[in-house]
C-alpha cells in the first residue's frame, strides 16, 4: 500500500487532494534496522561538538540534535578558556586579546565555542567578548 506525501483532508475552502498524485511515497522496507557500527566520537577540547550541539561544518560527520553557525566574537582582554561554564573549572588555555572566538552557544553569562577555525573548544565569559 502506498501513502500520500500530503494530507487528504480539505483545508478551509480548498478542494480535497486526489488519492493518487505525483507525490506518492513508496512503501518502506520491512524488517529491522541496525546501526553498522559505533558513531564517531570527538575528543573533548579538540572539535566543536558536544552531546546536544555541533558546529555546522560537522554536519554529516557527527550526529547531534542541533548544528550551529558560528557567531564570530573578538576577545576584549586576555581571558581563560574553560572546560565547563564555571569560574573554577579547569583552564584549557588563555585566549589572547584581539583573537577571534567563534561562539556556538550562549547560556547566561557563558558562551561555548572555538578559538578560530581549528583551535581549542570550551567556555568563556560573555562579558570578555564583543560581536564582530
Amino acid at each position: 500500500m502506498t501513502r500520500l506525501s500530503a494530507p487528504i483532508f480539505p483545508f478551509s475552502d480548498s478542494p480535497s487532494l486526489p488519492v493518487i498524485d505525483s507525490h506518492v511515497r513508496l512503501d518502506l522496507p520491512e524488517g529491522s534496522y541496525t546501526l553498522t557500527g559505533p558513531g564517531a566520537r570527538a575528543e573533548a577540547g579538540h572539535l566543536p561538538v558536544r552531546g546536544d550541539l555541533a558546529h555546522i561544518k560537522l554536519a554529516g560527520r557527527y550526529f547531534v540534535p542541533h548544528y550551529a553557525v558560528p557567531m564570530p566574537h573578538e576577545v576584549l582582554s586576555e581571558t581563560a578558556l574553560r572546560r565547563s561554564a564555571k569560574p573554577d573549572a579547569d583552564q584549557l588555555c588563555a585566549l589572547p586579546l584581539g583573537a577571534t572566538f567563534d561562539v556556538l552557544d550562549i547560556a547566561g553569562a557563558w558562551v561555548w565555542g572555538q578559538l578560530g577555525d581549528d583551535g581549542p573548544v570550551g567556555y568563556v565569559l560573555l562579558a570578555d567578548l564583543r560581536p564582530l
